[in-house]
């Protein structure tokens, strides 16, 4: 591929990896990361490596259930995907799961084929585990179904780094998040600038480095929504107009060191 992918593209790999989860071709879903790849999901546990690594994800998390995705909105920026997506889990004793997510591909070319370079999922461990609890007897039946698949395929070692993801930035960063989206639709620079860390990075759009006062000129007129909170993240869903995005705040001690609006380029 020797020219720039166009957004069809990439939007058509990242829509084959659903399509193969779907009919549970775990081939084929596996043929579509790179060879170095890199899954997080959810984001704050630890990373899945390479495609013995992430075969074994496979088999514990998507393989024994079924799974479908309803997808709000793509959002393409540069060669990564950004999916607004809520997924239904079905799991093996019939209790069914529905996870809000935002949903990170960065594409990546080998040998001339668009393949993933790392699948990051960002969504909220304990609102899952909170939804299993409430399903009662069905849920309950599931927990004990899937911690020997966890020990079985990850090891202790594998399902101490998933319960990883239960440390998040969490209630605090999600008022963050949503302090800074305030401060923003207001166009107050000062309330921006109190919810950042002193080496803050600002992106509009997410690879494009702008500073304060252009970010909160630009970025004022998207309304946030959909605040989702993993590993040292805070991802919203964002919106003006017809125009969606996703953005991702990432933070270092409860202050925000990065804030990145993944937008469709014009």
């Amino acid at each position: 591929m020797a020219s720039r992918p166009t957004a069809e593209q990439l939007l058509q790999t990242v829509a084959a990896s659903p399509a193969a989860v779907a009919v549970h071709d775990r081939s084929a879903w596996l043929d579509l990361m790179a060879r170095n790849a890199i899954v997080n999901d959810p984001v704050g546990s630890t990373p899945h490596r390479g495609r013995e690594a992430i075969g074994r994800f496979y088999d514990t998390f998507i393989g024994p259930n079924t799974i479908v995705f309803d997808v709000a909105h793509d959002v393409v920026c540069g060669s990564t995907v950004f999916r607004d997506v809520t997924i239904a889990t079905t799991m093996s004793t019939g209790v069914t799961l529905h996870v809000p997510m935002h949903l990170r591909y960065d594409m990546v070319e080998e040998h001339g084929s668009l393949k993933i370079g790392l699948l990051a999922a960002y969504w909220e461990l304990p609102t899952m585990l909170a939804q299993l609890a409430r399903a009662g007897m069905p849920g309950l039946s599931a927990s004990l179904k899937l911690t020997p698949q966890l020990l079985s395929n990850q090891g202790v070692g594998g399902t101490l780094g998933f319960l990883r993801g239960l440390r998040r930035a969490g209630a605090a960063g999600k008022r963050t998040a949503e302090g800074l989206s305030a401060a923003l639709r207001r166009g107050d620079a000062d309330g921006v600038a109190s919810a950042l860390s002193g080496r803050a990075r600002l992106e509009l759009p997410a690879g494009t480095t702008v500073p304060v006062a252009e970010f909160v000129a630009r970025g004022g007129e998207f309304e946030w929504s959909k605040f989702l909170s993993a590993g040292n993240s805070v991802t919203a869903s964002v919106r003006a107009g017809e125009r969606s995005g996703v953005a991702l705040l990432e933070f270092t001690a409860r202050r925000i060191d990065r804030v990145a609006l993944y937008l469709t380029e014009d």
